[in-house]
């Protein structure tokens, strides 16, 4: 089956463009909506992305209009794949049927993993260098005073989690994490 996907940024935007070039390519049905790319929620993206089976084809009018970043539209084009799903741009000439096609998102796939190396050994190096000036990172550790009483309170039935959390300064998650290891 061959889906196609249409959006706008706006309520004001105009989907007619694209819902007439993908009729034009024959899709057999269309999920569109009226939401900012920017968002991760996108209802009928999602459902569409449910719907997928291998030899199904999705077709968009711009990669822009299906993805919120390079990392987004690779992440779709590898589920694409894993699924058996071809995947075509009208407007940006790309068919992942075709050996080009295949080829442009295997690059982009590519030049993704290499930023993301890139930035791993960047993390790496500059934590080594953090270390080697004597900072080892990491939120700071809280008082064994501050722990102490926190528990103490707690153990009394007197105060709220509010009130301990506002007189010892540890946050909910923090006294929480104790409270569950002093019952261990």
């Amino acid at each position: 089956m061959i889906f196609g996907y249409a959006r706008v940024s706006t309520q004001d935007q105009n989907l007619d463009a694209q819902i007439d070039a993908l009729n034009k390519y024959g899709v057999d049905r269309i999920y569109h909506e009226k939401m900012t790319g920017k968002t991760k929620e996108r209802p009928e993206l999602e459902e569409l992305l449910k719907v997928l089976r291998p030899g199904d084809k999705v077709v968009v009018y711009k990669l822009d209009r299906i993805s919120r970043s390079t990392k987004h539209l690779i992440e779709l084009a590898e589920r694409f794949e894993n699924v058996g799903v071809d995947f075509v741009s009208i407007r940006d000439n790309i068919d992942t049927s075709t050996a080009m096609g295949r080829f442009f998102f295997r690059m982009m796939a590519s030049i993704a993993e290499l930023e993301r190396d890139i930035i791993v050994e960047r993390t790496h190096a500059g934590l080594e260098a953090a270390r080697a000036r004597g900072r080892k990172g990491g939120r700071p550790s809280k008082s064994a005073d501050k722990i102490a009483l926190a528990l103490d309170m707690y153990a009394s039935k007197r105060y709220t989690i509010e009130q301990i959390t506002e007189a010892t300064g540890l946050s909910k998650t923090t006294l929480y994490r104790y409270i569950n290891v002093r019952a261990q």
